[in-house]
């Protein structure tokens, strides 16, 4: 067996990886709560009251995506 030291850029790697994953998540929650609230068919008040709250959720999943995949193809490029 041999020894295999973890380098700087595998935990880069796998922590845009983490990142990434965080931000598909938090995406998919922002995709099932209008999904929701389309379906529950809310007044337009409350509608623009369930889309303001989330968009900012949305925005913020996509930026942790997006610097998660940065992180990864930095890291591929470096290794």
């Amino acid at each position: 067996m041999g020894t295999e030291s973890t380098s700087v850029f595998d935990i880069v790697i796998w922590s845009g990886a983490a990142l990434s994953l965080l931000g598909l998540v938090g995406l998919i929650w922002c995709i099932v709560r209008v999904g929701r609230a389309k379906r529950a068919k809310l007044d337009d008040a409350q509608m623009r009251a369930v889309l303001k709250s989330a968009i900012p959720m949305n925005l913020g999943a996509l930026f942790l995506s997006v610097i998660g995949l940065m992180m990864v193809i930095v890291g591929i490029f470096l290794a």
